[in-house]
């Protein structure tokens, strides 16, 4: 059974094919969980299980939620006693969902957007050495924001329960313990990672691209943005295939984007560990999971 997740503000969302749990670690110390199943549309309709439509379906039910754990992470985060003693939450749904719609565009623009404007401004006249040069921009600018945003402070610890996340899932995966001191023992890396996945996007784009040639600029805009459901499709197939097959052709193959987790992961600390083994558990149990005194069994 594949098992995946995200880093959260002071946790991690761990998600089954039917369920996700979030744990986070509160202001008082303490892990807080919560969990909720997955009622996926592609489960009802055979046509959404098709290649490539699977991923658009994925990444949209991913994104989805991904903004509910980081809604439910940054209300635990917030969270206060007043002076009657009362749990207090400072940050309302309307300011969470500004905050996701902002980050989306701001990835868009940066991302997708900016690289063909700035392609567009070159004097560079074949088609097909428009979007090679323009996917090698978008690299550039992807890898250089990774590394800027891996020197904030603020930024490392979450980067640390990415590490955490994928350190349990390794872990599981080999069959271990689901203990901090035994699943410490294992890598920061992970084939399925979104990190990689982002990677593969924009390395697919080239290709998908190349058969349009050069548009106008405006065009080039609507066509950028039209097509990235096509293009995340396309990507999600790649990492699934990946994540059957890790022989050592497909992890040659898959190695940058291994090397870029370097950049967003780092190691954890047992505390955060624990949190992030909190939420695989979760999952776990709800798929029918058996918990035994040191390990987790899936029955089949």
């Amino acid at each position: 059974m594949n098992v995946g997740g995200q880093a959260v503000l002071e946790g991690v969302m761990m998600r089954s094919p039917g369920n996700w749990a979030v744990a986070v670690r509160t202001p008082q110390g303490e892990i807080e969980q919560v969990a909720r199943p997955i009622d996926s549309a592609m489960g009802r309709h055979w046509l959404l299980r098709l290649p490539v439509i699977r991923g658009v379906m994925a990444l949209g039910e991913s994104l989805a939620i991904g903004f509910r754990a980081l809604a439910i992470s940054a209300n635990y985060a917030a969270r206060e006693e007043g002076d009657d003693g009362e749990v207090e939450t400072e940050l309302s749904r309307g300011m969470l969902i500004f905050a996701f719609a902002i980050a989306i565009g701001f990835a868009v623009a940066l991302f997708k957007v900016t690289p063909g404007l700035i392609t567009e401004a070159l004097p560079i006249k074949s088609g097909g050495w428009f979007v090679v040069v323009e996917g090698l921009i978008r690299v550039t600018i992807f890898v250089a924001y990774l590394s800027l945003i891996s020197l904030l402070p603020d930024l490392r610890r979450v980067f640390q329960y990415h590490g955490a996340e994928h350190k349990a899932i390794n872990a599981y995966e080999a069959g271990e313990e689901l203990e901090p001191e035994t699943v410490q023992r294992y890598s920061l890396i992970h084939p399925r990672c979104g990190t990689a996945f982002l990677l593969w996007v924009m390395v697919i784009a080239v290709f998908v691209f190349a058969f349009f040639g050069r548009p106008t600029w405006y065009w080039l805009i609507v066509e950028r943005i039209a097509l990235l459901p096509v293009i995340a499709g396309l990507a999600y197939e790649v990492i699934r295939f990946a994540g059957k097959h890790q022989n050592r052709v497909v992890m040659t193959i898959l190695a940058p984007g291994l090397w870029l987790q370097r950049l967003t992961t780092r190691e954890p600390s047992l505390d955060q560990l624990e949190v992030s083994i909190r939420a695989l558990r979760e999952v776990l149990q709800r798929e029918g999971g058996a918990v035994g005194e040191n390990r987790i069994e899936v029955m089949a």
